[in-house]
């Protein structure tokens, strides 16, 4: 299987600290996002390439990547106009090679089995098209927070409402089958988000996962505070 990390954000919230470090290598504990994200992803024995998306600060990523151990199983694309979530997949199709892919977004830290994530995939019911990695969440009011039946299958999306129904939020990690990109391309546009143009219409078939172990968004600098606190690497 291969993976795509979406790590193209500008990190707007995360100044001044992204003014001359991209958002996915913003480090905690010394270690920037994205090796945390390599690590665990070439440690699963399914995961063969990984692709990274750029655009702002693109020529510190690639340093970056000269200086990993696994460089030669990483493509770096870059986004001379941000494609949206949805665009970037659709635009790098051939990259998963008509087999199940894994996305994630890179701004987010999280501490979970790959392997058991790609296993519970396998396992999904037969009408699911996508995993979606979950968490409970601390702050439902900011998150999106999903409904799940009684499969764990995900039958509505509540995105940071005043009275979300519980704590279950979208981990913004996800596996996809092709028949996700199918649909993409009927959509006849290149310019695509996951979370409102995508996910919507597979509601009644995302199958989920719970990461019990830890998973935070990295996305202002409170919760990259949070985060060096609360996270011990394993």
């Amino acid at each position: 299987m291969n993976a795509l990390l979406l790590a193209a954000g500008l990190g707007t919230r995360l100044r001044p600290l992204t003014d001359k470090v991209p958002k996915c290598l913003v480090p905690i504990h010394g270690k920037p996002l994205l090796a945390y994200w390599l690590d665990r992803l070439f440690a699963c024995k399914d995961i063969e390439q990984v692709m990274i998306n750029t655009h702002y600060l693109s020529d510190v990523v690639h340093e970056f990547i000269e200086t990993t151990a696994d460089k030669e199983k990483i493509t770096q694309v870059y986004e001379a106009e941000l494609l949206g979530t949805g665009g970037t997949v659709l635009h790098n199709a051939s990259f998963f090679n008509g087999l199940a892919f894994m996305v994630i977004h890179a701004d987010n830290l999280s501490r979970f089995d790959v392997g058991r994530f790609i296993a519970r995939h396998r396992a999904r019911p037969p009408h699911c098209a996508i995993t979606m990695m979950i968490f409970e969440t601390d702050s439902p009011k900011s998150c999106g927070i999903v409904a799940l039946d009684a499969q764990e299958v995900v039958v509505g999306f509540y995105e940071k409402v005043d009275d979300p129904p519980g704590i279950l939020a979208n981990g913004a990690v996800y596996i996809f089958e092709p028949e996700v990109l199918a649909f993409m391309r009927t959509l006849n546009q290149s310019v695509i988000d996951l979370s409102t143009e995508v996910l919507p219409h597979f509601i009644g078939r995302i199958y989920t996962f719970i990461n019990t172990d830890y998973h935070r968004d990295i996305g202002s600098l409170e919760s990259l505070r949070l985060a060096e606190i609360e996270y011990v690497n394993q």
